[in-house]
């Protein structure tokens, strides 16, 4: 009896069940489920250097790194594929010429290549490539290779740094070229039991099929890779009619000291590089070769600000139980007290009660509104579901660009929630204005699928057009720039128009109050609303700055940020805070007879964003005060105005959502004549 082939959701389903079988997997092997399996080499198997491109922490603009005169393959130079989250990132890998043998020591330098003179126009992009610290970025085995530094102030201290500087300038004002590399690559022989039995599950298709990887006994995995650079002048006698690959007696195999440099630039003379490799075994297992690259200090810095916004976020809840449970009620037996009574005495009301006619009303610009709120669900979502899929592993970081591409589809598919979520409460708003309401969702839902991704990307394609200018890799290429308009035109409306077509078939929600014909007065306060609103940000702004410092340096200053859990938790904590704020701000309003309520509880949780926005102008000036150049500037601010605003729509759909359901539960509670 032939069987059929297990369909991809029974696979998926059977998967727990086989990782519970195999009990003595560990976590750390199981994070790496969702992501490539390893490779392992023979002894003398060859290993292939790639390069990404070259990238400064103070210029913004990362540069092809065969724009430099470096060497190149003999066979040319040949792009990796990539996925759309890299080429969206920048990244631009490509083949180098550096190669050699698994587990075999040189022992002396091997000579790479000997460039042509190099001209002045090329001298001088060294010179400014050199100034504004570029960093060579080699990759092997998908793994970055890691450069270790002595801290100045504690020498016993190591810092860890990825990628390797083009070169440096000596104290005496002229510039020298690391030509000549040490590199260290650490690898991990196979166990005599052969695979293990996560790997077992990873290489093959159906999960139950246990098969060995190519290499079989005696098999070594890449676990990391290290890098010394040095400056060194060959001279000339040595590297003389030496071929790519020959290995000649260099001074920098006797020691390989970054500190002493060697190879001047200048123009009109030839540049000569060379490197050599050692093996070491190493201890770390496989599944545990990126913890070195992703570990964070400070993690009780992360476990202070979950602390402190716990605490907020249970000063709020106590003020919305004390006006729920204490508030409310009191003021549901005094209207009841006074609505039995003669009616003289209803003259004594006083209090959200007399806003029951006009706290439904339809607020200002209500189209806007309801198209503000359906993008800040989609990028609430799309987040949401982003930070959780990264925090259970599923977008590992040898997956590169996995993040992007993942946000990018996610927020393509949470269209739907987008439409959805703009008409339905443009329906509430309107009350289902009969024939109106029937055929003006389409206006609604065209809206929404344009007024955010309209201003993303046109702040998008300003920036890539500078990018382009420049010739940075961080321009987005051409095809890849129709394949993000198709996809936005083709997926994300089409998703956009349903959500809005199936919101409009679905019967508007019924007020627990009508609606006067003729608004009420609001009557003059001291002091404006407004204030309030502008003051509430910063309690939400309180729950997550400390993560923002952290998510801000991993964007600008390079550094590694992949502690999702923290943000995980901490996003939790944020809708939390802004929904509670949004809710005693409505409160307060609707109890000095204010019914407009409707804009004021989206911005009293989504002012967090001017917050955030100052914060990015502390940052530029107090951290980002290496940032050279107007175009960096100019990206820094763009992008920095585009979170921003998708903060304050996602924070503000959150307050006015809560506001809403507070309202509609505070005024189905009373009894109305």
């Amino acid at each position: 009896m032939v069987m059929a082939s297990p369909s991809p959701y029974a696979i998926l389903c059977i998967i727990p069940f086989i990782l519970f079988l195999h009990s003595d997997i560990s976590p750390a092997t199981a994070f790496y489920l969702p992501g490539s399996y390893p490779h392992r080499y023979l002894p003398g198997e060859i290993l292939a250097v790639k390069v990404n491109s070259l990238t400064s922490a103070s210029s913004k603009l990362p540069f092809p790194y065969y724009s430099l005169p470096f060497c190149a393959p003999q066979d040319g130079v040949n792009r990796a594929a990539e996925s759309l989250g890299e080429l969206l990132l920048g990244d631009r890998i490509e083949t180098t010429p550096y190669r050699f043998s698994m587990f075999k020591n040189t022992t002396s330098a091997t000579f790479l290549c000997r460039t042509d003179p190099v001209t002045p126009a090329a001298a001088d992009l060294i010179k400014s490539r050199i100034d504004d610290a570029y960093h060579v970025n080699l990759l092997l085995d998908t793994l970055p290779v890691v450069r270790y530094l002595r801290n100045p102030v504690a020498p016993d201290v190591l810092l860890r740094s990825t990628g390797f500087p083009v070169g440096v300038r000596a104290d005496d004002g002229e510039h020298y070229v690391y030509n000549h590399l040490k590199l260290t690559v650490l690898v991990n022989k196979q166990k005599k039991n052969g695979t293990t039995k996560v790997e077992a599950l990873m290489a093959t298709a159906d999960a139950v099929e246990l098969v060995s990887f190519g290499g079989g006994a005696g098999g070594y995995t890449v676990v990391g890779f290290e890098v010394v650079p040095c400056s060194v002048d060959h001279g000339e006698a040595a590297i003389k009619d030496k071929k790519m690959y020959d290995e000649f007696s260099s001074k920098a195999t006797g020691g390989c000291d970054p500190s002493v440099v060697g190879m001047r630039l200048q123009a009109n003379r030839p540049l000569a590089f060379s490197y050599e490799v050692a093996f070491l075994e190493s201890a770390v297992e496989w599944p545990s070769r990126w913890d070195a690259y992703l570990e964070m200090g400070g993690a009780q810095v992360h476990w202070f600000s979950i602390l402190n916004s716990i605490v907020v976020v249970a000063f709020l809840a106590a003020i919305v139980l004390v006006i729920l449970l204490r508030t409310v009620r009191r003021d549901l037996a005094q209207y009841e007290e006074l609505g039995s009574e003669a009616s003289p005495h209803t003259d004594e009301i006083a209090g959200w009660k007399l806003v029951a006619g006009d706290v439904f009303r339809e607020p200002g610009n209500p189209v806007l509104l309801c198209v503000m709120v359906g993008d800040g669900v989609r990028i609430l979502g799309m987040g949401v579901v982003t930070i959780l899929f990264a925090a259970l592993g599923f977008m590992s970081p040898a997956s590169r660009g996995a993040l992007v591409t993942g946000m990018l589809c996610f927020y393509l598919v949470l269209g739907v929630a987008a439409g959805y979520t703009s008409v339905r409460l443009w329906k509430t708003v309107r009350h289902g204005d009969g024939d109106t309401a029937g055929h003006g969702w389409k206006s609604v839902a065209w809206r929404a699928s344009f007024v955010f991704p309209g201003i993303g990307f046109s702040v998008f394609t300003l920036l890539n057009c500078v990018l382009w200018y420049n010739g940075s890799t961080g321009a987005v290429p051409f095809l890849l720039f129709v394949v993000v308009i198709l996809l936005w035109f083709f997926v994300s409306v089409p998703l956009t128009l349903l959500g809005g077509l199936v919101a409009s078939r679905v019967r508007h929600l019924e007020y627990p109050v009508k609606t006067n014909k003729i608004a009420r007065q609001v009557p003059a306060t001291q002091c404006s609303p407004w204030l309030f609103v502008a003051v509430a940000g910063t309690l939400p702004f309180g729950t997550l700055f400390i993560e923002l410092f952290f998510i801000m340096s991993s964007l600008w200053l390079g550094r590694v940020y992949y502690v999702f859990g923290f943000l995980l938790v901490v996003l939790g904590l944020l809708v939390a805070v802004c929904a509670e704020v949004s809710v005693v701000l409505t409160y307060m309003g609707l109890c000095v007879e204010d019914w407009r309520w409707w804009w004021r509880s989206f911005f009293a949780s989504g002012s967090v964003a001017a917050y955030i926005l100052g914060y990015a102008v502390y940052y530029l000036v107090f951290d980002l005060h290496s940032l050279s150049g107007p175009v960096s500037a100019a990206l820094y601010v763009g992008y920095s105005l585009l979170m921003a605003l998708a903060v304050m729509l996602a924070t503000g759909a959150v307050g006015l959502g809560a506001s809403f359901w507070f309202v509609y539960y505070l005024f189905s509670t009373v009894k109305l004549d």
